[in-house]
């Protein structure tokens, strides 16, 4: 699978602002409660490992080699084991309904095929599992979701793949989910470039 080195790299130093504010919050409250079986979707350098805790039976996947290997480093600081594999979300390599919850935390903006990750994520989740995921979003309004738009090419090609103005709550519903929790927000100030990755969703849906 082709890896993006320089990125993989420089993740950690582009991301530390936020995860030492208003990111490390939200991954807190994502992770710290999960029970079961969860399967970890995008785990980058594994910055939610250190968040899981005891009762959470943990399977991680991440499809670029840098930034499992970074990942890997990340393996002992966590307190449950987890296992964790190479592999996409587009082609998850597991049995159907095998997890109780799913988690993705600033995925869905990169991956090649997002309507087919999501249906993968359908798939391995148990009737009642959930699917807990934090992104960037596509702007409600049309102005911003114009320049989310215009930017997008040049924003994917520095950005390993990231398409800012991708509307995951319809990818989500449209892939057969319903949202049972959502929480949009405004954590980065409007200043160029960081107004394009605006707004952040937080939310639940289970499959229907």
């Amino acid at each position: 699978m082709k890896g993006h080195r320089w990125f993989a790299a420089l993740y950690d130093r582009i991301i530390a602002s936020e995860e030492r504010g208003f990111l490390g919050k939200v991954r807190e409250e994502i992770i710290g409660d999960l029970k079961g079986d969860v399967l970890e979707i995008g785990a980058g350098t594994g910055l939610n490992f250190s968040r899981y805790q005891d009762g959470a039976r943990v399977v991680a996947t991440e499809p670029d080699a840098y930034m499992l290997q970074r990942a890997q480093m990340r393996l002992s600081v966590a307190k449950v084991p987890i296992d964790l594999r190479q592999a996409p979300a587009e082609e998850l390599p597991f049995e159907d309904a095998t997890f109780d919850a799913v988690v993705s935390t600033l995925v869905m903006c990169s991956v090649r095929d997002p309507a087919k990750a999501l249906s993968e994520i359908h798939r391995v989740l148990r009737p009642d599992g959930l699917y807990h995921f934090y992104d960037h979003v596509r702007y409600k309004n049309a102005l911003g979701a114009f320049f989310q738009d215009a930017v997008t090419p040049v924003w994917s090609w520095f950005g390993a793949g990231c398409h800012p103005n991708r509307d995951v709550s319809r990818l989500v519903r449209e892939a057969g989910f319903e949202i049972i929790e959502a929480s949009l927000t405004n954590p980065l100030p409007p200043l160029p470039p960081l107004v394009i990755s605006r707004p952040h969703l937080k939310a639940v849906a289970k499959p229907l």
